[in-house]
């Protein structure tokens, strides 16, 4: 599958499992808010926080997206990258920003933005650009 094809295919969909690689070299699985914009993709993180620390120790990380539900519905991809962790006030954020509340709006709705507030106090992203990346799509072969 072409990357520009996994981008429009997984990018609407509201969860990544994001591995980082914890100080003692153990892996550490999350899932995370994410959004693809373009050239990279943006995993909201806590920060200070597990992920956002080993991120900033360990920049290796894999993204891991799938949709589907029986065998021959299923698609996924893996990217592998290099993490680089940003502040929401880094001068390359607001177009990432911007998509990242646009795709979570809704979910944020009534009382889920103050109870979001309230559990994440300070949020940063990881920027992740594609390095190597796999895709298996069964409804395709």
């Amino acid at each position: 599958m072409e990357l520009s094809a996994a981008r429009k295919l997984f990018a609407p969909l509201p969860v990544a499992s994001v591995a980082t690689v914890s100080p003692d070299g153990a892996p550490h699985v999350v899932p995370l808010w994410f959004v693809w914009p373009e050239d990279a993709l943006y995993v909201s993180v806590r920060r200070p926080g597990r992920t956002w620390a080993n991120a900033t120790s360990d920049p290796r990380v894999s993204i891991a997206i799938d949709v589907g539900r029986s065998w021959v519905e299923v698609a996924g991809i893996v990217v592998h990258g290099r993490a680089e962790p940003l502040a929401p006030d880094h001068p390359t954020m607001r177009k990432p920003i911007s998509a990242w509340h646009e795709k979570y709006r809704s979910l944020l709705a009534g009382d889920g933005f103050a109870r979001f507030t309230e559990e994440i106090q300070v949020m940063g992203f990881l920027r992740v650009p594609p390095g190597r990346v796999l895709t298996w799509d069964h409804a395709r072969a």
